[in-house]
């Protein structure tokens, strides 16, 4: 039992919710402690729920999906659906089994969630597909995680709000530009199999330019949200560190060195939105 349970969070790599996860937590406090409305344990319980099952099934899919680009991929062909640890058709049963937990559990949360829940599922879902056919598939994927804060906060109020709004197109810029970071590894595979990303069309140095440009928008609003949030000093400490993050993995990546993209990947994005939440909820929480 134990085994399949780890095959399966190997699948959805469930160590990259440590990315959306602290600011859909960012979202909801935002929501409890900025407006009228109260911190609750069960809705608190019920948004984790939902990060976890859309962002499963949104994993799955992907993988899924591209189950025969990755096989030809050195880098992805010992995934576990291509590796034959996890079958095409168990993969597909768990996304569905997540997506339908997913919309279950909007229904107790409120009408706004419900109904909007397809409409999150389409997103997260349909990333898997934009690579076929468009450059800016990593900023589908941003938009994707995106939902994560305005989410949240819609979970407790049941409206949207500039303040979350403006989390939301923090995160949309600051995953897009990482994400083709990561994706400067597949640059001469996406070509040979006329996929579509930045680093294929733009190549190495002309990818990094411009996730450098979504990166700059996302240190204006990381400021931007200080600002009209009227946040403290609290804030202000994970905001510097959330933007020395950013420029430290340009730092680290080059276009004749890939060699630290994983650590760019991982530990510096890990460090920005562990961090960055911490401070901004402890922010709002013994400073508001």
């Amino acid at each position: 039992m134990i085994r399949t349970v780890n095959k399966y969070l190997s699948l959805v790599k469930f160590s990259h919710t440590i990315f959306a996860m602290p600011f859909a937590l960012i979202g909801f406090f935002m929501a409890t402690t900025k407006t009228d409305h109260v911190f609750s344990w069960q809705l608190f319980l019920l948004v984790i729920l939902c990060m976890v099952f859309a962002r499963s099934a949104a994993m799955a899919f992907n993988r899924w999906l591209d189950v025969d680009i990755d096989k030809l991929n050195p880098r992805t062909a010992k995934r576990e659906i291509p590796a034959g640890v996890i079958s095409a058709n168990n993969a597909l049963f768990f996304v569905i089994a997540n997506a339908v937990l997913f919309m279950a559990t909007t229904w107790f949360i409120n009408l706004v969630c419900f109904f909007l829940s397809p409409v999150a599922l389409l997103v997260v879902l349909g990333y898997s597909y934009t690579k076929k056919f468009t450059a800016f598939c990593h900023l589908v994927l941003g938009v994707g995680l995106s939902l994560a804060p305005i989410g949240a906060y819609l979970a407790v109020t049941g409206y949207f709000a500039v303040l979350p709004v403006l989390v939301s197109l923090l995160v949309l810029c600051w995953v897009s530009g990482f994400d083709i970071i990561y994706s400067l590894q597949d640059e001469d595979f996406d070509r040979s199999q006329q996929l579509n990303s930045i680093p294929a069309w733009l190549g190495k140095a002309g990818a990094l330019r411009f996730s450098e440009l979504l990166h700059l928008l996302a240190a204006v609003l990381v400021i931007s949200v200080g600002v009209l949030g009227q946040f403290h000093w609290l804030f202000w400490i994970g905001a510097v560190v959330f933007i020395v993050m950013l420029i430290s993995q340009h730092l680290l990546v080059k276009p004749h060195d890939l060699s630290k993209v994983n650590i760019a990947f991982m530990t510096t994005n890990g460090i920005a939105s562990v961090v960055f939440a911490i401070f901004c909820i402890a922010d709002m929480l013994f400073l508001s």
